[in-house]
């Protein structure tokens, strides 16, 4: 198997593994929406962290531990996960506070607004289960080449 079908493959794999078990985890609480598999945002496992983990441990297998491309993976995969979890939590508390700003107006000024979606942060175990998948799944893939 060529590298660029790894190196492209184990993320997309890992983002359709990723968002099945979110799509299937939202059917469990009544939330199922085929329109969901790639708007789904926040929940388990983060995607963020499943996708970039699975690009980082390919370029990895592929490259080695040891190069510039490596470490480039690695500071993007942080980057990443860092927005995940920290400006995602923040854009999570505006659009809290924006909807109860909106809620609090009179019923005839609040119809040009829509309500905006919340819960969309990444908690640390999300983070982590999205990082194990996206390295597994990388994993397998390098063994099946």
């Amino acid at each position: 198997m060529a590298i660029w079908i790894e190196l492209i493959g184990a993320p997309i794999l890992t983002m359709i593994v990723v968002q099945s078990i979110k799509l299937a985890t939202d059917g469990i609480k009544g939330n199922f929406t085929i329109k969901g598999f790639m708007t789904t945002y926040g929940g388990m496992p983060s995607g963020h962290s499943a996708y970039v983990t699975a690009l980082t441990t390919s370029v990895g297998f592929n490259y080695g531990v040891e190069t510039p491309v490596f470490a480039v993976a690695v500071i993007f995969s942080l980057l990443v996960i860092t927005d995940a979890m920290y400006l995602r939590r923040r854009i999570d508390l505006v659009a809290k506070a924006a909807n109860h700003i909106v809620a609090t107006l009179p019923a005839d000024q609040r119809s040009g607004f829509t309500k905006l979606e919340t819960k969309i942060e990444h908690t640390f175990p999300q983070v982590a289960v999205g990082a194990l998948c996206g390295f597994i799944i990388a994993y397998l893939l390098h063994l099946w080449n």
